[in-house]
């Protein structure tokens, strides 16, 4: 199987591990593999079919990405934004504060762009209003079951996520053995349905790429922003409606905590950049809120 290899350079030092972090969907993700001396293996689908991409920090400022499979070449024309080397931080430059202290520390990560909508949406749209763990064992159970085999020589147990076609075709008992209510299983559906406009949605600006992602019976602000994070790599694209981050942001700017509306008015010194500066926050540590109630309980919607 033939190959296909782009070599990125950077001007400044860049953590690519921490920068591809938000395209993994739990420690067991089947499509996304940190293995011990540092390399990260990733699978995708693209227009041209599956690929396997291993990327391969080989200095602080460059970095060597291999694909294998049938969509090796566009997998590796889209490299340079998974990467972080089309993230522009031009105008994010914020004063005194816990931000600027936050991005001091952690100013090597940059903002990943995957380029594939549909791969970002579906693991978000399962995380819509259920914890983090039930909605990547789910995401993990429909990938082994529903996708195909890696190409090329990934580590064992990855799968490539399901095309649009195969997401459109998953059975409704199968999205119950996965632990995915009716309300998301029909979201995930009508995404796939709609694929070959949403993946358009790269190419457009920010806010229609937004409104074209909510067009999806099922996708509202937070699904969107989240997408739109991952996709795009949209440097303002501000997670509303979410369970702790206007507490998160809310305890790192003033000291306590807030609702969405508070946590945009927090941020909007930060207008063009602020998910930008939540990032920064959140990998820093300066949005962790002493915790004071137990965690929430996993939910599972299989014994419906």
């Amino acid at each position: 199987m033939h190959d296909e290899q782009v070599a990125v350079t950077f001007a400044g030092p860049v953590d690519v591990r921490r920068t591809m972090a938000p395209l993994r969907h739990g420690r067991h993700d089947p499509t996304h593999q940190v293995v011990p001396d540092g390399v990260v293996w990733r699978t995708t689908v693209t227009s041209s079919g599956p690929a396997t991409l291993r990327v391969e920090q080989l200095d602080p400022t460059s970095v060597r990405v291999t694909a294998w499979g049938a969509g090796s070449a566009e997998a590796v024309a889209l490299a340079p934004g998974l990467v972080g080397a089309w993230d522009d931080p031009t105008g994010f430059t914020p004063g005194p504060g816990p931000v600027r202290e936050a991005f001091r520390r952690t100013w090597t990560v940059r903002l990943t762009r995957s380029g594939r909508v549909l791969e970002s949406l579906v693991p978000m749209i399962l995380e819509q209003r259920v914890i983090t763990r039930t909605a990547t064992d789910a995401w993990r159970w429909l990938v082994r079951h529903h996708g195909s085999c890696a190409p090329g020589p990934a580590p064992d147990g990855m799968r490539v996520a399901p095309d649009a076609r195969t997401w459109a075709g998953v059975p409704s008992w199968d999205f119950h053995r996965a632990g995915v209510d009716p309300r998301r299983a029909r979201t995930v559906v009508a995404a796939a349905r709609l694929a070959p406009s949403l993946e358009r949605a790269v190419v457009l600006p920010a806010q229609q790429a937004l409104a074209l992602l909510r067009q999806v019976p099922g996708v509202g602000p937070w699904t969107a922003a989240e997408t739109a994070q991952r996709a795009f790599g949209d440097p303002d694209a501000v997670t509303v409606g979410d369970f702790h981050l206007p507490h998160q942001v809310g305890w790192a700017l003033a000291g306590r905590r807030t609702d969405d509306a508070g946590m945009l008015a927090l941020l909007e010194p930060f207008r063009g950049h602020r998910h930008r500066a939540v990032r920064h926050l959140m990998l820093a540590g300066a949005a962790r809120e002493p915790r004071r109630a137990p965690r929430l309980a996993v939910e599972d919607h299989r014994r419906r």
